[in-house]
């Protein structure tokens, strides 16, 4: 594609795609066993090595639904990946949620309504589980999908009020395809700004400190990879 030169089968059935290229290759340095770059076109990396003797590919989304929206499809659609999972960051907009813990999109199918894009529930349901084995605590909840980063006008916080756990800007893109291509998709991510009290993570530790995060996402891959066994 003009997005990816990976080759046909260079990718593995379960792609996590961080939205940050240094994140997808931190990944592939720390977690995976005999990672190869197979895509480096725009400097978007994608990588496939082993987790647990299980294939996984990691790949980053670049920022934002348009950006998400091309390499999610090109992987669901012409290098036949069954799953990917988004480890990113969020904003909390809850005060369930501490650190470390709306789209045009869907108008593109001329649908008579709105689409709510929504998480599989397979993928959802092991992430659960893996969450409970590994000790680590999630929240499974509603995220808002904003195409504008720097909003003028409308209060995000707003959300909150609706049970609305975080903001981001790529998952309902990614779901939109999932469901399009007939695939399974999950957003499993990490708060890295809690916008009621105004603290942040580092550039740097949101590059490297994800690690439950990218762990929990593994473990789904593999989990996976038996169902399809």
């Amino acid at each position: 594609t003009p997005h990816n030169e990976a080759a046909q089968g260079a990718f593995a059935k379960t792609v996590l795609m961080p939205g940050d290229p240094l994140r997808a290759k931190f990944i592939a340095e720390h977690f995976l066993d005999s990672a190869k770059l197979v895509n480096n076109v725009r400097g978007v990396q994608g990588y496939t090595g082993t987790y647990r003797d299980t294939p996984v590919s990691v790949m980053a989304s670049g920022m934002g639904m348009p950006s998400m929206g091309i390499y999610s499809y090109e992987l669901f659609h012409t290098y036949d990946v069954d799953n990917i999972i988004r480890v990113g960051s969020v904003g909390s907009i809850s005060p369930r949620l501490k650190l470390r813990d709306d789209s045009n999109y869907p108008r593109q199918y001329g649908l008579d309504g709105t689409f709510s894009p929504i998480a599989d529930f397979t993928l959802l349901e092991s992430a659960v589980s893996a969450a409970r084995r590994l000790g680590v605590e999630t929240a499974v909840g509603n995220l808002l999908s904003s195409d504008v980063f720097y909003r003028r006008t409308e209060d995000t916080l707003a959300w909150g009020r609706l049970g609305v756990l975080a903001v981001e800007m790529e998952s309902a893109a990614l779901y939109c395809n999932a469901a399009e291509a007939g695939k399974r998709a999950l957003a499993v991510c990490t708060v890295s700004d809690n916008l009621l009290t105004g603290e942040a993570l580092s550039t740097t530790e949101r590059q490297t400190s994800f690690t439950q995060m990218i762990t929990l996402a593994l473990e789904v891959a593999v989990d996976m990879a038996a169902r399809r066994a």
